[in-house]
């Protein structure tokens, strides 16, 4: 398929068959996903917290050389070119989290990360070390993000090329993670409503809740499925959507791409479609949003504060990442150096690691 083609021939919508078109089930019965550290890994991540820990450095400040990996790195590698390449995701499991003091459990995945990709901001104050944690926020509130509440998110994608999660704490009940392909369910919609999979071929409009980059609009306007490179490149937040049409100057949903909307929502739902998994503390989960829908159920935390469900994220720009669309740079976020989607940048707002929820 050439750099720029669409899935329109002779005016028939076409589905793609590649690496990053899955089902669920199988993928449940693989699990070739699912990778689990060694007692060597864990000895060098030990180590490399130490060389971090004397550099004195702040955490968003360390790079490779103040967190040195050797066979650990070789194996990141090999699994960072499944998520860009190939299925699109996997799952390292075994950081010794519950040994970690705070620190020690975000030096950690970010000294991983760093062999992964370059850490970006995930909001507008500056954070390329998020915390997935439930703030007591209100998510109805139009400036108000999914993570810093215990709701269930939609299955949707973040603005960078990878993102991550660490699990430290897991809540009393629900939040369970689960994802989907977004080529799958392309090929489905193709299948099943080819006029509701051509609707989301054209900009459908998102609010930047309030982190409004450098000369940008509150708002931005991109496909869903955008075919690219030969693959089909994914973007989707119903929620932002959703907020994105309280504000007056946004051009309205159609009553088509509203339809196709519900019926992308119903597909993702689908079991036979998405894969679920249970995250237990030290969990990476790792995916590629180009490809890779994630959700999450609502849940019930501990009563006890230091019990409650927290994830640490990271947002990941590859340099060698797959191709996107030019409006995956310019209309939907900024880039960074290298030219790859650079999460959310506010001008005046310094790069920060919070090691705690805020």
């Amino acid at each position: 398929m050439p750099r720029n083609a669409a899935v329109v021939q002779n005016d028939v919508l076409s589905e793609i068959h590649t690496p990053q078109a899955w089902y669920g089930p199988q993928q449940a019965q693989s699990t070739d996903w699912l990778h689990q550290l060694t007692d060597a890994d864990r000895r060098e991540l030990r180590t490399a917290l130490g060389v971090a820990q004397k550099s004195g450095l702040p955490l968003h400040e360390l790079s490779r050389e103040q967190f040195p990996l050797t066979g650990l790195a070789n194996r990141l590698v090999g699994l960072r070119r499944e998520a860009l390449e190939g299925r699109g995701f996997f799952l390292l499991r075994g950081v010794p989290v519950a040994e970690y003091s705070p620190w020690e459990s975000a030096a950690a995945f970010w000294g991983i990360g760093l062999y992964l990709g370059e850490a970006v901001s995930q909001n507008g104050k500056g954070h390329v070390l998020g915390h997935v944690a439930n703030l007591g926020l209100d998510y109805a509130d139009p400036e108000v993000r999914g993570y810093q509440t215990s709701a269930r998110l939609n299955f949707h994608t973040d603005s960078s090329d990878l993102v991550g999660l660490l699990c430290l704490q897991t809540p009393q009940s629900g939040g369970l993670s689960s994802i989907a392909s977004s080529t799958t369910v392309w090929n489905e919609m193709v299948r099943r409503r080819p006029d509701l999979a051509r609707a989301l071929l054209g900009p459908v409009y998102y609010t930047r809740w309030g982190e409004v980059g450098a000369g940008m609009k509150p708002y931005y306007g991109i496909p869903v499925f955008s075919p690219y490179a030969g693959h089909m490149v994914t973007r989707y937040v119903r929620s932002s959507i959703r907020k994105a049409q309280l504000m007056a100057e946004v051009p309205r949903l159609t009553p088509v791409q509203e339809e196709a909307l519900d019926f992308f929502d119903g597909l993702t739902n689908d079991p036979a479609i998405h894969l679920s998994m249970e995250f237990r503390p030290g969990d990476i989960q790792m995916l590629c949003n180009h490809w890779i829908l994630h959700s999450r159920t609502a849940y019930v935390d501990w009563p006890e504060p230091e019990r409650r469900r927290h994830l640490l994220r990271l947002w990941l720009a590859c340099e060698d990442g797959p191709a996107v669309p030019e409006s995956f740079t310019t209309s939907l976020r900024e880039s960074t150096r290298s030219g790859r989607p650079g999460g959310i940048q506010v001008p005046g707002v310094s790069l920060s690691a919070p090691l705690d929820p805020c």
